[in-house]
């Protein structure tokens, strides 16, 4: 049997199609791949939309040569706006031969996976998993706010009350608002959803209450088990593949007000720009506006 084609990061299917990829004779690997988790050797070649971010971007790539078997075919590509010109330079570094294609709005770069490639696990440690001394929480380059306190975030914080009852935290990223609901002894359980399998990770090691359970998944496809909960946490996404999506937002909105059950409530944080006013009106019976302050809007809506 043919190994499967790595796929990283939803590349465009367009490169599947040219004759010199070569790509389009293999199947393709499962979706929700984990970097992480995935055996050596398991691919024949692989087609990555790289990341934007540094640290996150060398690490994939570093990540992708780990897995590859000696000479495997290897395509990344990126916007030029979110740094396609980066790719090339990071895999001369790990010792690649690199073909760089400039396009009109993206970089494709081609590389045979080398015999020996050096420089992987210095990438592999900088864009790893690591508990942040200033946040006091495990985290990894590329999740949502690796790094710092969302802004959005602490403003939620500062206005939520404590919580009680059975809850979730739709997009948890590392685990913050979870966390700030489970310093309530009335809190049930809450259970924290992300697409992101990092950041699950991340939680999963932030959170040792045994009140949590942790769910790698896309709030908008969950099993909808209506009217079972009591509160829902929510900093929603609101970019899909590096571009604005505001109907993310909306389908988090949604879903929130299914999972609910009458008189629940639903807190939000939101950049300020964000058009929420509306699918709030139109999922809940009561919005309040709590707080707003430096770009960032908090919303209580009460099912």
């Amino acid at each position: 049997m043919t190994p499967p084609v790595l796929l990283y990061g939803h590349p465009p299917p367009a490169l599947f199609r040219e004759p010199e990829g070569a790509l389009q004779t293999s199947p393709l690997a499962p979706e929700g791949l984990d970097l992480c988790e995935t055996t050596e050797g398991t691919f024949a070649s692989a087609l990555i939309l790289a990341p934007p971010g540094r640290l996150e971007r060398e690490w994939v790539l570093a990540r992708t040569l780990q897995l590859l078997p000696a000479g495997a075919p290897l395509i990344a590509l990126a916007p030029n706006d979110r740094g396609g010109p980066r790719i090339a330079p990071a895999l001369r570094a790990f010792g690649c031969e690199v073909t760089d294609e400039p396009r009109r709005r993206h970089r494709i770069c081609r590389a045979l996976r080398p015999v020996h490639p050096v420089g992987l696990e210095a990438a592999l440690e900088a864009g790893g998993l690591r508990l942040d001394p200033r946040l006091g929480l495990w985290t990894q380059p590329g999740v949502f706010s690796w790094d710092r306190l969302d802004p959005g975030t602490a403003l939620l914080l500062g206005v939520a009350p404590a919580f009680r009852g059975r809850g979730a935290d739709f997009g948890c990223g590392i685990g913050v608002l979870a966390l700030h609901a489970l310093e309530s002894p009335a809190v049930a359980s809450i259970a924290l959803w992300d697409l992101d399998r990092r950041a699950i990770a991340c939680a999963r090691r932030n959170i040792a209450d045994t009140r949590a359970s942790f769910q790698h998944g896309d709030v908008r496809r969950m099993v909808q088990a209506g009217g079972d909960l009591d509160f829902v946490l929510m900093n929603p996404p609101f970019h899909d593949g590096g571009r604005e999506d505001r109907a993310l937002g909306a389908a988090f909105i949604s879903a929130a007000a299914r999972r609910l059950r009458p008189g629940g409530v639903c807190w939000l944080t939101a950049n300020r720009h964000l058009p929420y006013e509306a699918p709030l009106a139109e999922a809940f019976s009561r919005v309040h506006l709590r707080a707003e302050r430096d770009g960032f809007k908090v919303y209580e809506a009460i099912r």
